[in-house]
């Protein structure tokens, strides 16, 4: 059972921390995009991408933009996402 991954090619890995407890402690701009977000990202991960970006100083906007990078990257490996539909 996939549950609610959905169907996709990438590696499924297991978290040793409470994800509602990481996401409730998220930014509010991090945690609408990842309500929006393609893929079901784990808030550590969009977490490390978001203070990466503040650590470069950069703005919000471009925080998100690097975020939607990273996505983008990410279903570009994603071998299910680049098979043609029937």
């Amino acid at each position: 059972m996939n549950r609610n991954l959905g169907q996709t090619s990438l590696r499924r890995r297991r978290r040793s921390v409470d994800p509602m407890h990481t996401y409730d402690a998220l930014p509010t701009p991090l945690r609408h995009w990842l309500s929006q977000a393609a893929l079901p990202w784990s808030p550590t991960s969009a977490r490390k991408i978001w203070q990466r970006a503040q650590a470069k100083g950069l703005t919000t906007d471009h925080a998100l933009a690097l975020l939607h990078r990273s996505e983008a990257q990410t279903l570009a490996r994603d071998k299910r996402a680049t098979l043609p539909t029937e």
